[in-house]
């Protein structure tokens, strides 16, 4: 990571030997600092004010309460961290929840530490990051329409049939601007990078899901 400021970035994990090793794993990465830890939602939150992290890797499978919910929570702060979630369940339902709960990230514990480690560096950078297994899983058994809004699905499927932001922006009553921000938006919701690969899972949603 080559920022001039430190991310600063705190672990919450109601196991000690978890969040040893994640110390270990990140504790020595260059633009990185580790700024505080938790073992539950509630001491996570009683610290949070104070710190200000900019971002926050949490685990899902807490005892007091899940990290789902407290990632729900960490968005009503003033100035909220982005939260990526640690995990054991590719689960695409806790994905799911995860996501709609404001998560810009869902990691499988299992992950090699790479792969946590890109999370990081794109949520930081504003974007967003499912682990390949967890992602593979979400998109094969599951409409995308839960993670878009209406409006971004009906570009989806309008992207898949082959049409341009202009034709779409043409069909839809909105500008060409308007399209590319809701496509920019599709990318960042389901973890996609370019346009080709957008475009390619436009069409295989398309396909799967009759167009409609």
């Amino acid at each position: 990571m080559t920022a001039a400021k430190p991310v600063r970035l705190f672990l919450v994990d109601d196991h000690p030997l978890v969040r040893d090793g994640l110390r270990a794993r990140l504790g020595t990465m260059p633009g990185l600092e580790i700024v505080g830890e938790a073992g539950s939602a509630a001491e996570a939150l009683a610290q949070v004010e104070a710190l200000r992290p900019d971002l926050m890797l949490v685990d899902v499978g807490m005892k007091d309460m899940n990290g789902i919910e407290l990632a729900a929570l960490l968005l009503q702060q003033p100035e909220p961290p982005h939260v990526v979630m640690l995990s054991m369940y590719d689960n695409p339902e806790y994905v799911q929840r995860a996501l709609q709960a404001g998560a810009h990230g869902y990691v499988l514990k299992d992950a090699p530490a790479s792969e946590i480690v890109a999370a990081i560096e794109a949520v930081s950078a504003g974007g967003t990051f499912l682990s390949p297994a967890v992602s593979k899983k979400l998109f094969r058994n599951q409409s995308a329409r839960p993670l878009l809004t209406p409006r971004e699905a009906e570009i989806l499927t309008a992207l898949g049939r082959g049409e341009s932001s202009k034709q779409i922006a043409r069909s839809l009553g909105l500008s060409v601007r308007t399209v590319d921000a809701h496509r920019q938006s599709i990318k960042r919701r389901l973890g996609i990078d370019g346009q080709a690969e957008l475009i390619k899972y436009a069409v295989e949603h398309t396909r799967q899901f009759g167009g409609g």
